[in-house]
């Protein structure tokens, strides 16, 4: 495998691309990104990759727009080296929110972001738990949207599966009850959904509960947690109904503004998200978070890619 791999990183998430490396047994490529003083990014390669299958590991958080256009520019860099295919593994797709027109003259960001990433040279993308599946389908090119699943599924099993009857999986909204459902079904526990209504950007108002949470171990699980408005006032919500103690459970970290501070201050008593978006400093800030990561299941997804083999059994 070595022999015809490569993966390269950019600056968003290198020690995930490390781990990956190291799944893989392959090492690191050498590439430079620079940044000159008015703001431009460079990108040099620095090694031979004509012929060879490329794998660029970069999730597209803050700073977004600097970190998406690494990305792209190291794709074009790269397909201007005689790269045979280029794959851009994205562990956290950003503007995947933006993926309709929620307001008439508003963009849909997610599409736009799909056309610069084919424009730029990717043959395909890897990619975790995409905020909106139909994203797939902005693209004209392969792509994997692997689930965190089994990762998180694996550290809750080993937490919670001697007592499924005092578990409940808690839904933060309607849209994720397909998989809040998922994961209760695997954990043989129950179900609850709360309904809220979103009364600003970023501000949520919890509104009803519909299930049993009293006296259970009540977890949230989210596809993300970004300022954590939405997590914490649910996890309040079901402290009022009764629930024994909370816990959040979520692929993506954004932890942006005010989310810090807002877990610290929560009745939640863990928040365990994986590493496709890198806490840096921030893990150090609250003892409530445990990251988990998705460095096994990316290196295995890119090994099935570069030997033609399956990749749906990753998916389950």
């Amino acid at each position: 495998m070595e022999n015809k791999i490569r993966v390269f990183s950019g600056n968003s998430n290198p020690i995930l691309a490390e781990k990956i490396c190291d799944c893989l047994k392959v090492p690191l490529g050498k590439a430079k990104v620079k940044t000159f003083s008015d703001g431009e990014i460079m990108v040099e390669i620095g090694e031979n990759v004509r012929g060879r299958d490329i794998y660029v590991v970069q999730s597209t958080c803050c700073p977004t727009n600097n970190n998406l256009m690494e990305l792209l520019i190291m794709i074009d860099a790269l397909k201007r080296a005689s790269a045979a295919t280029i794959t851009a593994v994205i562990p956290y797709y950003g503007y995947a929110r933006q993926d309709r027109k929620a307001a008439p003259r508003t963009p849909i960001t997610s599409k736009l972001v799909a056309d610069l990433i084919t424009t730029a040279g990717a043959a395909r993308v890897v990619t975790v738990d995409l905020h909106a599946g139909q994203i797939q389908g902005f693209f004209n090119i392969p792509v994997d949207n692997l689930y965190a699943a089994p990762v998180l599924l694996a550290h809750l099993k080993s937490r919670f599966a001697d007592d499924p009857d005092n578990l409940v999986m808690v839904s933060p909204d309607a849209g994720g009850t397909e998989r809040a459902r998922a994961f209760a079904k695997r954990l043989g526990c129950t179900l609850a959904v709360i309904d809220k209504r979103r009364t600003g950007p970023n501000v949520a108002e919890i509104m009803h509960l519909i299930g049993d949470v009293k006296g259970k171990n009540a977890i949230i699980l989210d596809d993300m947690i970004d300022t954590a408005g939405t997590l914490t006032q649910a996890a309040l919500a079901l402290k009022e109904h009764g629930a024994a103690n909370v816990y959040a459970c979520a692929t993506h970290g954004v932890l942006s503004g005010p989310a810090i501070d807002r877990i610290n201050a929560s009745v939640i008593e863990k928040v365990v998200i994986t590493d496709t978006v890198p806490l840096g400093e921030k893990a150090e800030l609250s003892d409530k978070i445990r990251v988990l990561s998705v460095a096994e299941l990316l290196g295995e997804a890119i090994r099935r890619i570069h030997e033609d083999e399956s990749v749906s059994s990753l998916f389950v």
